[in-house]
Order: C-alpha cells, then sequence, then structure tokens
C-alpha cells in the first residue's frame, strides 16, 4: 500500500476510534439475537406474512431466509423506472434458492434534473435524510434476514446506505438499474444550451435538444451525482463487480440482479457465510470509495455524502482526508463534464474494472476488505459475462485501455493529481471540482459580484452586467439556509462569459455537483452565510483571489476595513411553497457541509 494512503487511513480509525467501537457494539449486540422473526409474537408473525402465498406463509415460519426488497422505483423518474420489474425477479431468484423475499418498503426518489432552478430543488439535499429514515421504516418490522436496496441517483443511494447501515448487523446488497443507451452528445448539448442562454435559439430548439439527451428509461449518461453513486458502490463492495453500467432491459441486467438477489440471501445468519454490512462498510471501504470519487472525476456532492455515510458507520473522514488522497490519486478518467465520452463509452472503454485493477496494482486502493462478493477488491477488476444463456459468471477484465481518450493507464493519467481540491483562506472551506477546468482558468483574481439568488444571477447576466471580468457570489443557499441547492441555473451564463474571453469564476455555499463543468467554482463553502460566514460580508467590488492550485480563497481587503464590516442581511426567504416548510426543522438542525450536511450528525461550533 503506497505509505500516504496508509497514513491517511490510519488517522482516519484512530480519529474514528471510540465512535466506531460503539457502532459495532450495537451491531454485534443487535446479530446476536439470530434470525429476526423469531423474537416476534404469533401476532407479530401472522401481520408480518398475512398477505403472502401458503408456501411462503409455511418457510417465514421456519426458517428460511426472507430478504427485504426496498425500493426507489416511481415511473417518473427513467432512472428508477426499471426497477418496476425488480421485485419479481428477486423474489423469483430466492423461490429458486429456497428462501423469501418481501417488499419491505419504498423511498422517495425525486430527480433533480427536473427540480434544477424550482422551488422543490431545496428539498433534494434534506430528501437524503428522509430516504435513510424511510428504509429504517423499512426494515423496522424485525421480519428480514438480509436486504436489497434498489436506488441510483443523486440522494438516493447516499440516503439507503445511511438508513441500512442502522441495521449493520443485516448482509445488504445494491442492485442498480443501469444507464440509458446514450443519446446526443454531451458536446451538443452543451452547445445548445449555451446558445439558448446567449438568446440565439428558442425554448422549442432547446427542448428537442434535451430530449435527444434523456430519452428512456435509465440513469442520465452523464458521470453526475446518479453515476458518480454507482461508481461508490463498487469501489465499496456493495454491488456486484461490473454491475454499475450495464443498460437495464437486457438480458445481463436481468441476470445480475438475479444472482445479487440469491447471493446476498447466502450471507446470513441462517447460512455459513455470514457478512453483514458493518463488515463490509469499513474505514477501508471508506477511504477506497474516495479514491475511487478522486480517479474518476466524480461528482462534488460526495464531499458531503462520503461523510455523512462513514459517521452512520462510526467512521470520521473530512475534507483534509480528501485533499490530502488528492495529491496522491491521479486522474485516470475522462466523461463528460470532464470529457467528450459518458458513461456507456465509459464502460466499454474499460470502466471501472480497469480503474480499479490500475489502483490496486499502483498500491492506491486498500484491498484488504469484506465486499458482498467475497474478500478483496481485486474481484472488481473482473467484469461480467453470460454462460449458458442467462447465467452469469466473472472472468478477467481487460488489462489495457481500449481507449485511451476516455480512460487511461497509472502511468500516464489524464492528471496527477485528483478531480477535487480543498480550497481555504479567510472566507472560509470550500471543495473545487478541478477535473473539468482547463489549467488557464484555475487561478483568477477579479472584483466580486454578489447576488442572493440564481434568478438575480441571471437577470444582471441578460442585462449586460457580468460581460467582464468577475467573482460571482451567490450566498444565503447553504443547508441552513435553504436546504442548499445546486445552483447550475449558473451555468450556462458563467460558460458564456467564459467562452467570450472574461475571466470568471463562482463562490457559493451553495451546490453545483457532479454536472459541474468548465467554470471554476468553489462550493459548499462553510461557515455559510446564515450561520454568519465571511461570505455574508463581501461587497460588490471586493477583489477576491480565488486559487486552485494552491487551494487559495481571499478577500482582498484591508485587515481593519474588513473587520468593520457586519454580516449581510438576507433580502429574500423561501421558507414555504413545494412543502418547503414541512421540511423546516431540517433547517434548524443540520449540521455544516463539512460535516455532511445531516440532520443526523450535527457538531456545534
Amino acid at each position: 500500500m503506497n505509505a500516504t494512503l496508509k497514513k491517511i487511513l490510519d488517522r482516519v480509525k484512530q480519529r474514528s476510534a471510540a465512535t466506531r467501537e460503539a457502532y459495532e457494539a450495537r451491531m454485534v449486540a443487535a446479530s446476536q439475537d439470530g434470525p429476526n422473526r423469531k423474537v416476534l409474537s404469533c401476532g407479530n408473525l401472522a401481520h408480518g406474512f398475512a398477505a403472502c402465498g401458503k408456501e411462503d406463509k409455511a418457510a417465514l415460519a421456519g426458517s428460511k431466509v426472507n430478504v427485504a426488497i426496498v425500493s426507489a422505483y416511481n415511473d417518473m423518474l427513467s432512472a428508477h423506472q426499471p426497477f418496476q420489474s425488480f421485485p419479481e425477479v428477486i423474489k423469483e431468484a430466492l423461490q429458486d434458492a429456497g428462501g423469501v423475499a418481501q417488499f419491505a418498503g419504498g423511498v422517495p426518489a425525486m430527480c433533480d434534473g427536473v427540480t434544477q432552478g424550482q422551488p422543490g430543488m431545496e428539498l433534494s439535499l434534506f430528501s437524503r435524510d428522509n430516504i435513510a429514515m424511510a428504509t429504517g421504516v423499512a426494515l423496522s418490522h424485525n421480519m428480514f434476514d438480509a436486504a436489497v436496496c434498489l436506488g441510483v441517483c443523486d440522494k438516493i443511494v447516499p440516503g439507503m446506505l445511511m438508513g441500512a447501515l442502522s441495521f449493520g448487523h443485516l448482509p445488504v446488497i445494491f442492485l442498480p438499474a443501469g444507464p440509458m443507451e446514450s443519446g446526443l452528445p454531451n458536446k451538443e448539448k452543451a452547445r445548445i444550451r449555451e446558445l439558448y442562454a446567449k438568446g440565439e435559439i428558442g425554448r422549442d430548439e432547446l427542448l428537442e435538444c434535451e430530449s435527444k439527451s434523456y430519452h428512456s428509461p435509465g440513469t442520465c449518461t452523464f458521470y453526475g451525482t446518479a453515476n458518480s453513486n454507482q461508481m461508490l458502490m463498487e469501489f465499496m463492495g456493495l454491488h456486484l463487480p461490473g454491475t454499475s453500467f450495464v443498460n437495464p432491459g437486457t438480458e445481463m441486467r436481468h441476470a445480475l440482479t438475479y444472482h445479487g438477489a440469491q447471493l446476498i440471501a447466502s450471507q446470513t445468519q441462517l447460512g455459513k457465510d455470514y457478512k453483514p454490512l458493518y463488515k463490509v462498510i469499513t474505514a477501508e471501504a471508506i477511504i477506497n470509495g474516495i479514491i475511487g470519487l478522486l480517479a474518476t472525476g466524480g461528482s462534488t456532492n460526495h464531499t458531503l455524502h462520503i461523510i455523512a455515510i462513514a459517521k452512520a458507520a462510526g467512521i470520521e473522514v473530512n475534507w483534509d482526508d480528501m485533499a490530502e488522497l488528492s495529491e496522491i490519486i491521479p486522474l485516470l478518467a475522462r466523461v463528460y463534464p470532464n470529457g467528450a465520452a459518458d458513461v456507456n463509452h465509459f464502460h466499454a472503454a474499460g470502466g471501472l474494472g480497469y480503474i480499479i485493477g490500475q489502483l490496486l496494482d499502483g498500491g492506491l486502493l486498500c484491498n484488504d476488505v469484506e465486499t458482498v462478493f467475497g474478500s478483496g477488491l481485486e474481484d472488481y477488476a473482473k467484469e461480467p459475462q453470460l454462460v449458458e444463456g442467462n447465467k452469469v459468471q466473472w472472468s478477467q477484465g481487460t488489462k489495457a485501455s481500449l481507449d485511451r481518450e476516455i480512460v487511461s493507464p497509472l502511468a500516464e493519467p489524464f492528471s496527477q493529481h485528483g478531480g477535487i481540491m480543498l480550497m481555504e483562506g479567510n472566507l472560509g472551506r470550500s471543495v473545487v471540482k478541478t477535473s473539468a477546468v482547463a489549467e488557464e482558468h484555475l487561478v483568477i483574481e477579479a472584483p466580486a459580484v454578489v447576488f442572493e439568488s440564481q434568478a438575480a444571477m441571471q437577470d444582471a447576466f441578460k442585462a449586460g452586467e457580468l460581460h467582464k471580468d468577475c467573482i460571482v457570489v451567490v450566498r444565503f443557499q447553504g443547508p441552513k439556509a435553504n436546504g442548499m441547492p445546486e445552483l447550475h441555473k449558473l451555468t450556462p451564463p458563467l460558460g458564456v462569459l467564459q467562452t467570450l474571453g472574461h475571466k470568471v469564476a463562482l463562490i457559493t455555499d451553495g451546490r453545483m455537483s457532479g454536472a459541474s463543468g468548465k467554470v471554476p467554482a468553489a462550493i459548499h463553502l462553510w461557515p455559510e452565510a446564515l450561520d454568519q460566514g465571511p461570505i455574508g460580508k463581501i461587497q460588490n467590488g471586493d477583489m477576491i483571489r480565488f486559487d486552485a492550485k494552491s487551494g487559495e480563497l481571499n478577500v482582498l481587503v484591508e485587515p481593519s476595513e474588513w473587520a468593520r464590516r457586519t454580516q449581510a442581511e438576507r433580502q429574500f426567504r423561501s421558507d414555504f411553497g413545494m412543502g418547503r416548510e414541512l421540511f423546516s426543522v431540517f433547517r434548524d438542525q443540520v449540521s455544516s457541509a463539512e460535516q455532511g450536511a445531516s440532520v443526523f450528525f450535527k457538531v456545534e461550533s
């Protein structure tokens, strides 16, 4: 193992010793009861299998395995629409293996793509913790020996995993749906969006473009948070190897779903290979997830989610750990928005299996881990193949990149550093996704232009007020203020300004996520404006130095002048409408960005 990697891993373990020990003790205590149904009264159990057939009732009354299905299915969200058929496949697989599967519960599944720039986006991040609670409710009936989680998109997979970790004495597997087939090329989509932002085409042309991009069941094909989730589940050992980017509706997808259901059923306390979730999600698994994020240039949302997931498992990681890992983890993938390829092209070029193999060969992953597939992460350098028509087996994946424009060998990476960097200075701490930003745009010194909303910034752009070198500051967008929405309505106008030759950057206490593109953006800034963060003292015209090479983020104001300034008062509130009033308790309770922006793990400053 690389010496720096070992140092960081040891530091995380030491920092987490007390909380991890307490978590493991809870899980061991929960697992000592054996099959959960044995503690149920006859009345409890009768309610639990009242709707089952005669054979399933007999199995559940005895000692047969019962697997919970927790699903994010809905038929509005393309990534989750394929899950409609998964429960029947899982039930068939369990029946063939002599067990039972019950649909334990559903969780919310909102789409950030639908809510971008809309009031509903202010519920998005909080939906993660809501999903965690819904997963807990689904598993709370004490009927189950293992669980299958069906989820793909942005807050759904992290939320399901956080909820499942409260039931970490159960074996758990995640079975994805896969990406839609490739549509309109990503460069063309970006070009048309910028034309619309400049007013050169109308809404009809834009809608035609978007419809050709997002056109069928499956995950959106760019490498945003949804597909970064799939990467994370493979790097952390909760998927079957090579399953992330297999298209829905294919024979391979069906075979992987069937196999995964039977595999997790074999890992319960009723069998010989008991493998509870808490033994899979360890400090090593969390570190591997961070490494995967850096090596693939994944979503900045995971600088929040990984921290929250880790806390749910009693593990403490922070942005310093991520930044130090970024210094030794090279960027091995170019997938849109970090390149022209989509995830289908990435998968065909070697995909996650190739990258895992390269990192393992370089000592840049923790291989001493338990996974749902076996022991050791080297299994995840393998790829699935269909045999005998409908069965799946794994063979060694490619040892060479099949497209050097998309995936690179460790010896010749796209960059020596990972795709995410820590920014800090007198404005606080934030992260920046550097993997999609050209070298000449990484350092900017320019005057601030301050806004409180995306709409205000767009109005200024349309009025021609931003056609200059500037650093756009959008504040009161943090988790306490309004739930920390993604701010992608800013991306097209900022891209236009950059294309016109202006030096531009963004600073915000909100989010931009996995679709962050060519404009440098210091996001997740904390303390946030509503929490007396320095961003609340910035005034129009203040010079700001934004250096994504050194990690410097400073406002260049005379210290005595800065000390005299008071916090700006919030001019715009959005506490009601589109369900936002239902989440007021979340806004009051939520932790800072670097603490995972969670209502479960609040740390007082």
